[in-house]
């Protein structure tokens, strides 16, 4: 069974989300852990009155959190009926981060997945702040939904790579996962600056090949480009309804994640996309 923890802030785009994951696994047998957290303003006296006060306000914050879980939780399985799936709500007064670790921890979270923006996102803005730190500092991989995504099955699905991928990546089944249920296409694309592959990218470049022999896979390359041209104008010519990412540290994907705004460029990145850690992350 799949554990799949789904963060809300109860937004249009946070809803997104979730019907994303539902449809995604459709025919898995999955546990969904719908999480809200709230830290309610809290009284700055220490008087045993506004001590008394700041716990009054907690307790209608849970309590308020709690009924909207159990709403939200409702109107997924009357749109989503599936006897597969079954839903978990905890409403924690706490921060998103700390308490999505917890739950990772504690009951073995397979996926987490997100929305781009929360209830207060910009336009311009990647990533919310939640979805980046949740990718910078989860153990596991997040798949991040965009914004008003409408719902497709990935049947097209893009991985770039620069052929240093770690094969004992325990993730790399999740990839290999959804081709199969999906009898999607794989492209794996590689952004080439006129400098041969090494012999171990080659060595890379011919697991991977071995890794995927039954399932639909193409090898791409981009000339004379970085890996965020290479992706954008792949996208552009190529239909792609999905997005893998393993994320080293340092390389092309912090610079996508960590900018405040993003540039022409990234705004072309419009599709779902799963961010799987590297082995040293895990």
């Amino acid at each position: 069974m799949k554990r799949i923890l789904l963060p809300t802030d109860f937004s249009e785009n946070a809803f997104n989300a979730i019907k994303y994951a539902v449809q995604l696994f459709k025919e898995d047998a999955c546990e969904f852990f719908l999480l809200h957290t709230y830290t309610p303003v809290m009284v700055s006296s220490g008087s045993m009155i506004d001590s008394y006060s700041a716990l009054t306000l907690q307790k209608i914050a849970q309590e308020s959190a709690q009924n909207k879980l159990n709403t939200l939780e409702q109107k997924i399985q009357e749109a989503f009926p599936n006897p597969n799936h079954t839903f978990t709500t905890t409403a924690s007064f706490n921060m998103l981060i700390s308490e999505m670790k917890r739950l990772i921890e504690e009951h073995t979270i397979d996926f987490v997945i997100m929305g781009t923006q929360g209830a207060t996102g910009a336009k311009e803005v990647f990533l919310g702040t939640q979805t980046m730190y949740a990718i910078k500092k989860m153990k596991c991989p997040v798949i991040a939904v965009p914004s008003n995504y409408d719902y497709e099955a990935p049947k097209e699905i893009l991985f770039p790579t620069d052929f240093n991928v770690d094969r004992k990546n325990k993730y790399l089944g999740m990839i290999r996962d959804l081709c199969d249920t999906y009898a999607s296409r794989l492209h794996i694309l590689n952004a080439y600056h006129n400098v041969p592959l090494t012999e171990a990218q080659l060595d890379t470049k011919a697991f991977l090949d071995a890794y995927f022999i039954d399932n639909a896979h193409l090898f791409h390359i981009a000339s004379d480009t970085d890996v965020i041209g290479a992706v954008a104008q792949f996208q552009l010519k190529n239909k792609i309804n999905f997005l893998v990412m393993i994320h080293n540290k340092h390389n092309f994907l912090e610079n996508i994640l960590f900018r405040p705004v993003i540039n022409q460029i990234v705004h072309h990145i419009d599709v779902p996309f799963l961010v799987i850690p590297s082995v040293e992350r895990q």
